[in-house]
């Protein structure tokens, strides 16, 4: 089956941000459009799924950006968005907006993977009370996470299904959190206001000192708080 022209624009993309060569600054969309012969939507689509895996910076009034590793500040132990709606007692469900095996080179590179590995790709819509609140989107090493291809995520944690069906426990990891604002694309999916404030949170989760986990979550702020503990005058509970 041939590939759309986006999604082939769109490996292409990722593969020059894995080798660096945008280091200098990301073209904007028009100048891609022209440098591929395509129209503005064709990139659009194109870096579409760039900037949901945190690979594209884009935000309103700023030049485009291409990330390539990087490291933020560790907020606390790996935490689940599943345990976290249940604890405050609110009912959790989850919308599979995506699931599908598929390789992508600056992904792969983000988790020490060679460029042409399969990976399986899960977006899902996450609501508290039928109430969405944030949109997630995760990539893991396909050879490792087969028996997830099967698994109905509509009440269920990754977490959990990693670990029971996959014998993988999320033990660590690298998260880096960002303000943000809601673009066309966030306002579709969880019903917000354009502008409204996000949170954009990337993280690399690893298992027995292994990268098995690319995690990026679209999160409205309304629902989230970060909680950070300091020095060693603070009593434990």
């Amino acid at each position: 089956m041939r590939r759309p022209l986006w999604e082939s624009i769109g490996a292409d993309l990722a593969d020059r941000v894995a080798r660096g060569e945008f280091t200098d600054g990301f073209p904007g969309e028009l100048g891609l459009a022209e440098a591929y012969g395509v129209s503005r939507g064709t990139i659009r689509n194109a870096l579409r799924p760039l900037r949901e895996a945190g690979v594209v910076s884009a935000q309103r009034g700023k030049k485009p950006r291409a990330i390539v590793g990087g490291r933020g500040s560790a907020f606390g132990p790996v935490y689940s968005l599943f345990a976290s709606v249940q604890e405050s007692g609110m009912s959790q469900r989850s919308i599979v907006l995506e699931r599908r095996l598929v390789t992508d080179p600056a992904i792969a590179a983000r988790l020490s993977l060679p460029p042409t590995e399969e990976l399986l790709k899960l977006s899902r819509l996450r609501l508290a009370d039928e109430e969405p609140f944030a949109v997630d989107h995760v990539w893991l090493p396909a050879a490792l996470v087969r028996p997830l291809l099967d698994v109905d995520f509509a009440e269920t944690a990754l977490y959990k299904e990693l670990s029971e069906r996959c014998g993988i426990t999320v033990d660590g990891g690298v998260e880096e959190l960002r303000a943000d604002t809601a673009a066309a694309l966030d306002v579709e999916r969880l019903g917000c206001a354009l502008g409204a404030p996000m949170f954009r949170i990337q993280r690399i989760g690893y298992h027995r000192g292994a990268a098995v986990e690319l995690r990026c979550s679209h999160i409205l702020g309304e629902h989230y708080s970060v909680t950070a503990t300091f020095g060693e005058g603070v009593p434990s509970s």
